[in-house]
């Protein structure tokens, strides 16, 4: 079976070429690298020389200076192994490491000079412009890069690896059209497919094996990937003992299952070894960094906000009749029910089995109401929940127990919005995602937008949100 029968997967290059590209191709990526950041430094350099004398040069430690931050920048990526092809073929993670690698680098350039006690021979303006400059243009380069590798990766001309698949014809092909290996850096040299249907004609096994091995070893790939169901020992057994003879790396196609999940990983516990299709959403190291940073934001605004609290209490009491604050029920954490606290805003208080959603100009709505809603003032008695430990400033908006017991049966994993801590504020409301959820769809897009959120966690990203709550017209978008 040739690679040219499989349709739409391009042609190997020749191995003399492949080859070459991924020897050259980590030393051009590096020095790309030294001379982006030796040239942003030149750059600054010159901008300050020229605005503080206003004559063209740069200093004299320039060359110093440039010198040392590329060939700092160059080390921490070498030692984090970001020369590699497979990390230019895909844009997902790279303005985070580069970001990352160039805070080492100053980090470690300022360690420098205070172990030296040389600090004083380099401009500080320099420097300081230096890094906050660094950031933008180190991005620009890096996906500049990226999306060269990447189409040189597509065309078939730049190669992470050359692989050879074996598996029933059916196998290789969903594995071909599900992940294209061509699009992650893998040139497919060729195919073997097995005859035998279930694995148990042990000759006729051994003889397609054999055709395979010999094939393979005429085509010197540097990987096969066997696509045979993983149920099927026997057959994957065979294939591994067949292909240990060669110089190659194995490896075996992943089933459909692993699709849905991103962050599969091979997890090694003693001498168990399993394949982790999902973790915890956080961490415990996580899980402590969000509640510190809750208490401590929460009490701050308890005391910032307390003037405004006072206020709107006495505004609700003379505005209508009830109490101040609406108690409701929710589900929080694990799916364990709490009550939530918010300035009343209707003229009901509903917590039952039956809860009607506020509409647009609903009638049940106060006048006080319309205005707490409209800027998001109602939540502010939140910051309790959050003290308390039932919430957390940042997560998926909880809703009355009589909704979600309706959303978790008709929208798929809805209740994993319940893997974390509920939020005053969300991703989902910072993207427009607010008031009546009257189809399903639009409660679908929030709940897609909630899980995100819980696979995506950082506390940047909280801190971005809570900003983003205070000052973006879309947080405010859709109040009712």
């Amino acid at each position: 079976m040739s690679v040219n029968d499989l349709r739409g997967v391009p042609q190997a290059l020749p191995d003399n070429r492949s080859s070459a590209w991924r020897l050259w191709l980590g030393p051009l990526t590096a020095a790309s690298d030294a001379a982006v950041v030796a040239a942003l430094v030149y750059a600054v350099s010159f901008a300050y020389h020229l605005g503080a004398t206003g004559l063209p040069g740069v200093d004299r430690s320039t060359r110093e200076l440039a010198a040392m931050l590329a060939t700092l920048f160059v080390f921490v990526n070498l030692m984090r192994g970001r020369y590699q092809i497979g990390n230019y073929l895909a844009a997902q993670g790279q303005m985070g490491s580069a970001f990352a690698v160039w805070n080492i680098t100053m980090v470690a350039f300022l360690a420098l000079l205070f172990l030296a006690k040389i600090a004083d021979h380099y401009s500080r303006a320099v420097m300081v412009a230096t890094y906050f400059s660094g950031v933008p243009v180190i991005a620009l380069s890096r996906s500049i890069i990226v999306r060269l590798v990447a189409a040189g990766s597509r065309s078939g001309r730049i190669t992470a690896e050359r692989a050879f698949l074996i598996g029933r014809e059916a196998n290789i092909m969903a594995f071909v059209s599900r992940h294209k290996p061509w699009h992650m850096g893998f040139a497919v040299t060729d195919v073997a497919f097995l005859k035998s249907p279930d694995g148990t004609g042990t000759a006729a096994l051994a003889a397609d094996l054999a055709a395979a091995v010999a094939n393979c070893r005429a085509k010197r790939p540097d990987a096969v990937f066997i696509a045979i169901p993983w149920a099927e020992q026997h057959t994957i057994s065979a294939c591994v003992d067949a292909f240990m003879n060669l110089p190659v790396a194995i490896h075996l196609a992943p089933e459909p299952i692993m699709e849905r999940f991103s962050g599969t990983h091979v997890v090694h516990t003693g001498t168990l070894s399993s394949l982790r299709l999902t973790r915890q959403p956080l961490s415990a190291a996580e899980i402590a960094v969000k509640r510190a940073f809750d208490i401590v934001a929460a009490s701050c605004g308890i005391v910032l906000t307390l003037p405004l609290l006072l206020l709107i209490a006495a505004m609700i009491r003379l505005d209508s009749p009830g109490p101040v604050l609406f108690r409701q029920r929710r589900y929080g954490f694990n799916q364990q029910a709490f009550r939530i606290f918010k300035f009343r805003t209707m003229t009901t208080t509903d917590d039952g089995q039956v809860v009607v959603q506020a509409k647009r100009n609903d009638p049940r709505i106060t006048r006080l109401g319309h205005l707490l809603r409209r800027y998001n003032l109602d939540e502010l008695p939140q910051f309790l929940n959050v003290l308390a430990g039932d919430m957390s400033l940042v997560g998926p908006r909880p809703h009355a127990l009589a909704h979600d017991v309706e959303f978790e049966r008709k929208i798929a994993n809805y209740a994993r919005r319940h893997n974390v801590k509920p939020g005053i504020t969300g991703w989902a409301q910072v993207n427009g995602l607010r008031g009546e959820t009257d189809t399903d769809d639009k409660m679908a897009r929030r709940v897609a937008y909630d899980h995100w959120y819980i696979d995506n966690w950082s506390l940047w990203l909280d801190i971005t949100i809570l900003f983003r709550t205070v000052l973006s017209r879309k947080a405010f978008s859709n109040a009712r």
